[in-house]
């Protein structure tokens, strides 16, 4: 357990240390529905990291690394269930779009970065589209959970921008171990209470693209995902640009 920030200064509101106790006490509250990232936190198994900006250069680089070191982590390496939360203090009060929007930058930046160093993740497509998607960093898959303060799912109403990275490795455990279905019901069961309500994206991996799932904002089977995969060693000439200027 950590937690880790770009910058410090007195003059943000709010410490790393302060935000990581409002996200944990946030997963903590007995109507919160995911048992993974309550099993997480119980133990410890998680790493929380503070940035300045969604989707800015600076803070792009910076969870970079972060990301990075948590995949090759001890915490990723010896426990069951094991995420890493990336809180970021600005902008407050997104629309569901623009949380989109700025969510899929932060990934196109982090993949730019990521493509100069790593292949993508060979378990997992890297088109969007593809039904078998997810997202790949340091070639390891992994399923990306967003949460801002106007989210649709109250489930994922923290009041600061967060993206959560879960290794996609953790669900095909549970998979093979037969524990999957019985987590995912019961999962579904709380959020149904909790809003009333089950997410109409969700889907099981290889059903449909998991991408549809990221932002938590409710899409059809029109909308596309903003996202340019690049070929390994391409993000040494794009790295930090967006992909679709021209």
């Amino acid at each position: 357990m950590g937690s880790g920030s770009e910058e410090q200064g007195s003059e943000l509101p709010l410490s790393a240390i302060s935000l990581e106790a409002e996200f944990a006490s946030f997963v903590a509250a007995p109507t919160f529905p995911c048992l993974g990232a309550k099993a997480a936190f119980n133990a410890g198994s998680y790493l929380v990291s503070v940035y300045d900006q969604l989707a800015s250069d600076r803070s792009s680089q910076a969870l970079a690394s972060g990301l990075e070191d948590f995949t090759r982590s001890e915490i990723r390496r010896t426990n069951e269930y094991a995420t890493f939360v990336a809180i970021f203090r600005q902008p407050r009060s997104l629309g569901e779009e623009d949380f989109e929007r700025l969510l899929w930058l932060q990934l196109q930046k982090l993949h730019q970065i990521d493509a100069k160093r790593y292949a993508w993740d060979p378990s997992v497509a890297s088109d969007p589209a593809d039904q078998h998607f997810s997202f790949s960093f340091a070639s390891e898959a992994l399923y990306v959970v967003g949460m801002h303060a106007n989210s649709s799912r109250i489930s994922r109403r923290f009041p600061w921008p967060a993206l959560i990275f879960n290794p996609h490795e953790q669900f095909e455990r549970l998979r093979s171990e037969g524990k999957w279905r019985r987590m995912q019901a019961a999962i579904r069961a709380r959020d149904f209470g909790l809003q009333g309500s089950v997410n109409p994206m969700l889907s099981d991996f290889g059903e449909e693209s998991e991408a549809w799932q990221y932002s938590g904002r409710l899409v059809d089977k029109h909308w596309h995902a903003p996202f340019r995969t690049l070929q390994a060693g391409e993000g040494t000439e794009t790295a930090l640009r967006c992909p679709f200027a021209h």
